[in-house]
């Protein structure tokens, strides 16, 4: 089978030989876009082509095709071609030998055209046809090592799509979080990036969730992860973080392109890179060569801003229309005092099947009622839950009871909507937290064997930038105490804004 697609691939290797040059992207108004320059996002000459290239990916090239290219030079797209088989999420074994074949093929190509270069032998019509590609997306010195930068890239059309249909549940509170944190609300855009919206994603290194947020980075900005809870997997919770993180990152590196960068290469790397080039983000792709600067941070500004460009205009990449999702329309309960899930579940009325499904950063422990979601975690709720309810659930006392339906929570992320939202014209008004609802009285049973108290309990909620020694401090209590208060560990120093602490009682 290795030998037929072999010779499959050399044969339409050869007949693709005298085709006319360019880079085989789309010769339509797709294909070429003015960028503006004066604004937040600039596209300066050099990352044009980069910013080209993406957008093909995402809006243009489907799953069935593959895009041979030049890593650095993205205007060098020397094919893009069918991948033979049934199209699937991933490469069969078929298709991935058809890939590696194909790719042989054009280096053996790339380097006997550089010999022949170097040594001003005569060329082939295919030699000519090869070069005439690199020239017209590089210049013609890019054939000296051009065979060492083959990659390719399969097209991500129908990902992307479905992705821009999940961010109609997620852009209307995303953009404003951004706005509430003094950054561009286009960077909602940025989880077309990273992980097409796909909520459970999970890197290679450890990254997780829309946002990708490493563990340590996740903690550094006010997520709980561990395990019982990762609030990674809270897009929600999760966007306050990415833009918290955005913000920092611009009021170090001056710029946005820069920040963005740094958001896969580290604000101290893009440091380093803006010491040598300035913040000049083309010069920067283009000749910066520090360490760990790779393929991935050299396209990662070049990728937003074709991400932001295929989903500002569906109907360019889309024609066949876009069904965005309902916007998210749950309400938001902080836990005063740890509980299991289905104590929440039961004091509102619902399963805890339903509630794991709105709750994406509950892990096993917490969903099967073996671990207790802890106090100041989130708890997303059915809307209409806290009009129905209008208290908040008592302190558990019963630490030993497992709920008999554990075993039938099944996540979905799958829903739809017919109705199409338009970015940004929704509002979080819907969104509860807990100063929205008002404490029950414990019910007679409790009352009865309740202590008698002298006075009402003390709350603080969170503002940014507090840390938990500074809530201590400002109420006249210790850290330590502070932890016993709101049944923290010993070392825990998690807080996020918003979060109500008691400080007294």
């Amino acid at each position: 089978m290795g030998l037929v697609l072999w010779v499959l691939a050399l044969m339409a290797l050869l007949m693709l030989g005298g085709c006319g040059g360019g880079s085989n992207l789309r010769g339509d108004g797709v294909s070429k876009i003015d960028y503006d320059n004066s604004g937040l996002f600039p596209v300066p000459d050099e990352i044009q082509p980069n910013v080209d290239f993406w957008r093909h990916v995402y809006g243009v090239w489907s799953r069935g095709q593959v895009a041979f290219h030049d890593n650095e030079h993205m205007g060098v797209v020397y094919e893009v071609a069918e991948l033979p088989g049934a199209i699937q999420e991933g490469y069969t074994n078929e298709q991935r030998a058809w890939v590696k074949s194909r790719k042989a093929l054009y280096r053996d190509r790339l380097s006997s055209l550089e010999r022949k270069v170097r040594e001003r032998a005569p060329l082939t019509a295919s030699d000519k046809a090869l070069l005439a590609k690199i020239e017209q997306g590089a210049g013609k010195s890019a054939v000296y090592g051009a065979s060492d930068r083959l990659r390719s890239q399969r097209g991500v059309r129908e990902r992307f799509k479905r992705g821009l249909e999940i961010s109609g549940r997620y852009d209307p509170y995303f953009r404003q979080i951004m706005s509430a944190k003094g950054v561009p609300e286009d960077l909602a855009y940025l989880p077309h990036v990273e992980s097409s919206f796909q909520t459970h994603a999970r890197s290679s290194v450890g990254a997780a969730g829309i946002w990708q947020f490493m563990p340590a980075t996740g903690r550094d900005y006010g997520m709980r992860v561990d395990r019982n809870i990762d609030e990674r997997l809270d897009p929600i919770t999760c966007a306050d973080g990415a833009a918290r993180y955005l913000s920092a990152a611009h009021r170090k590196l001056g710029s946005w392109p820069l920040a963005i960068t740094s958001y896969n290469h580290g604000k101290g790397g893009v440091a380093n890179a803006k010491a040598q080039y300035g913040d000049d983000i083309g010069k920067i792709v283009k000749h910066y060569k520090g360490r760990a600067f790779g393929f991935a941070s050299r396209n990662f500004y070049a990728s937003f801003v074709a991400a932001r460009e295929v989903a500002d205009h569906p109907q360019r990449y889309f024609p066949e229309g876009v069904r965005y999702e309902q916007p998210w329309s749950h309400e938001r309960l902080v836990l005063r005092s740890p509980m299991p899930a289905h104590h929440v579940a039961n004091h509102y009325g619902v399963s805890t099947a339903s509630l794991a499904r709105l709750n994406l950063h509950w892990r096993d422990p917490a969903i099967e009622g073996r671990s207790q979601l802890p106090a100041g975690s989130t708890v997303w709720l059915p809307a209409g839950s806290t009009r129905r309810v209008a208290s908040h659930p008592p302190d558990y006392r019963d630490r030993i009871s497992v709920p008999s339906t554990a075993s039938l929570v099944v996540r979905n992320d799958s829903r739809s909507s017919k109705q199409t939202v338009k970015s940004g014209t929704a509002r979080l008004a819907t969104t509860k937290s807990t100063s929205a609802t008002t404490a029950a009285s414990k019910p007679a049973t409790a009352r009865s064997s309740a202590k008698t108290t002298t006075s009402s309990p003390k709350y603080h909620v969170v503002k940014p930038d507090e840390t938990l020694y500074r809530v201590a401090v400002n109420n006249g209590i210790s850290v330590d105490k502070l932890r016993k208060l709101n049944q923290l560990g010993p070392n825990d120093n998690t807080i996020r804004v918003g979060q109500k602490l008691k400080v007294s009682g």
